[in-house]
């Protein structure tokens, strides 16, 4: 309801911000979930909101249904939007503490995640007041110290693509271990084959790539829906914690690394 989305590659249609998906449901389910890749609506099958939609309808309008009251609609949809922006950055401090290469961080990973955590919790009109850019620059800061403690693990001089443009990139079977991919452009590239264990894959746009034979193990930062926006392997080795996606080959579920 909330996103917009235009017809391309990722959706069938275009949707404006604010209007309801053809294909929501009375009940709020999508119509055609089992089938949105073969529909033609891949770029849902990726998206994750974090659990900033349940936190704004059931914490921050206390279960409200914009449906039955539609004034609150508007404001739901602009809070969503703060929301989202603070639960991916509370999704990556709760990573960052799992880290135990980056103890050193721990203490301010935590003041970070009480005070994020704190904000989700305010009103609505409070939360359309935050000023977020300075907050995820902070948690930013944070995140990118507490990356290079655990990259810093792997030895030698480790590859720095931070905002990189490396779209449709031959990177087969490259050594790439501990590299820093934050915020990088990877569309398309090809990492068939590559050793990528311990990369930053922070923000990095995986849309098409290729990853079949390569091992992420030990990967931080590094999200379902980016490996969801890729395409792999049976033999791609993966962090313990994520699933290996659905449309891959090879069965679906955790993926020992």
């Amino acid at each position: 309801m909330a996103p917009a989305f235009s017809a391309s590659a990722d959706f069938a249609a275009d949707k404006p911000a604010g209007r309801p998906c053809p294909h929501l449901g009375a009940d709020f389910r999508c119509g055609i979930h089992g089938e949105l890749r073969r529909q033609g609506f891949r770029g849902c099958a990726v998206y994750d909101c974090f659990g900033a939609g349940q936190k704004v309808a059931q914490v921050t309008f206390r279960g409200q249904d914009w449906r039955q009251a539609p004034g609150t609609a508007r404001q739901m949809f602009d809070v969503f939007s703060v929301m989202r922006q603070l639960h991916e950055l509370l999704w990556y401090l709760c990573e960052a503490l799992t880290l135990p290469a980056a103890r050193p961080v721990h203490d301010d990973l935590r003041q970070a995640l009480r005070d994020t955590e704190r904000l989700t919790r305010a009103g609505a009109e409070s939360l359309l007041e935050l000023d977020v850019p300075p907050i995820r620059r902070d948690g930013n800061e944070l995140l990118a110290r507490a990356s290079e403690l655990v990259r810093g693990t792997i030895p030698g001089r480790k590859k720095d693509f931070r905002g990189a443009d490396l779209i449709e990139a031959d990177l087969k079977n490259a050594d790439l271990r501990g590299a820093s991919f934050r915020g990088a452009y990877l569309i398309g590239a090809n990492f068939r084959g590559a050793d990528l264990r311990t990369a930053d894959w922070t923000g990095a746009d995986l849309r098409d790539a290729e990853l079949s034979d390569a091992d992420l193990t030990g990967s931080i930062f590094l999200t379902q829906s980016q490996l969801d926006a890729a395409s792999g392997n049976a033999a791609t080795r993966l962090p313990r914690t994520l699933g290996r996606p659905a449309h891959w080959p090879g069965r679906s579920g955790p993926s020992a690394s």
